[in-house]
């Protein structure tokens, strides 16, 4: 991973988006998103497109390949593996068994594309070019892990994972590990999403106030449209899925307005 101008990226900046890599500014088979551990051999000999640690940019794909192999250095073990392990009894997973495959619904994609500002090299390598993500839904989608994007769950188990978030990590953390991860890592423009955000290690903070009216609420928004958000004075949590999506990069109407009614009904 250290190739190409990498060695000094550390775990933090790769995990709040700050590496560099938000996808790949070059033509690739796109075919190889299926194969993690050869994608995450392609992503370490990338170049970053910024310095890492001086910008950040929401990395969409390329972070779930970085994040679970850092999981796999360390653990010995897959990051789904490390999950099921954590959370043996909430029913979500990255890398979908065969035999659940038929719980699934099918996804409906958007009719148009997010709008995603002036186009930059950044946003048409995360987001644009044909090779940008790959084919989303089949058999090897489901059961290949992706923890960047292809987790399966309801939304109740979305939120049983989330409500961690709200319990200072739970038990399942410890109190430093927890508190370095929700801290604020990155704050200003970001250079792949068309909008300022604030990431923690692998978290969203709630610049916006799309989370609830509590600064403190951790969360984030996801592909089409489903969002959680965990807010730790409240103890509250509360998640939303969807498979109709939207073409809302962070915000989803849909679960804005649940949120607000959840804290409307408080």
């Amino acid at each position: 991973f250290a190739a190409n101008g990498k060695d000094a990226v550390t775990i933090g900046q790769a995990l709040s988006h700050q590496a560099g890599l938000p996808g790949f500014p070059e033509e690739i088979d796109p075919e190889i998103w299926l194969d993690p551990p050869a994608c995450a051999a392609a992503i370490a000999e990338l170049a970053p497109m910024w310095p890492p640690g001086t910008a950040h940019g929401y990395h969409p794909l390329t972070w779930g390949y970085i994040a679970g192999e850092i999981a796999r250095r360390i653990s010995g073990e897959t990051l789904g593996t490390t999950l099921k392990s954590m959370f043996a009894d909430v029913d979500f997973h990255i890398g979908l068994p065969a035999s659940e495959h038929g719980r699934c619904a099918d996804i409906k994609r958007p009719s148009a594309l997010a709008d995603l500002g002036e186009l930059n090299d950044y946003r048409k390598a995360a987001f644009v070019y044909k090779w940008s993500a790959p084919n989303r839904g089949g058999a090897i989608w489901r059961e290949i892990e992706i923890p960047s994007a292809n987790g399966h769950g309801t939304a109740e188990s979305v939120g049983a994972i989330y409500h961690h978030y709200a319990r200072n990590g739970g038990g399942k953390l410890r109190a430093g590990i927890f508190e370095d991860l929700i801290r604020p890592r990155t704050h200003g423009p970001d250079l792949v999403l068309p909008l300022e955000t604030s990431f923690g290690a692998g978290i969203m903070l709630n610049t916006h106030g799309l989370f609830g009216p509590n600064p403190a609420t951790l969360g984030h928004s996801g592909w089409g449209g489903s969002m959680a958000v965990s807010d730790p004075d409240a103890e509250l949590t509360c998640a939303y899925v969807m498979n109709r999506q939207s073409n809302v990069l962070v915000g989803d109407p849909r679960a804005v307005r649940l949120v607000e009614a959840v804290y409307a009904a408080l």
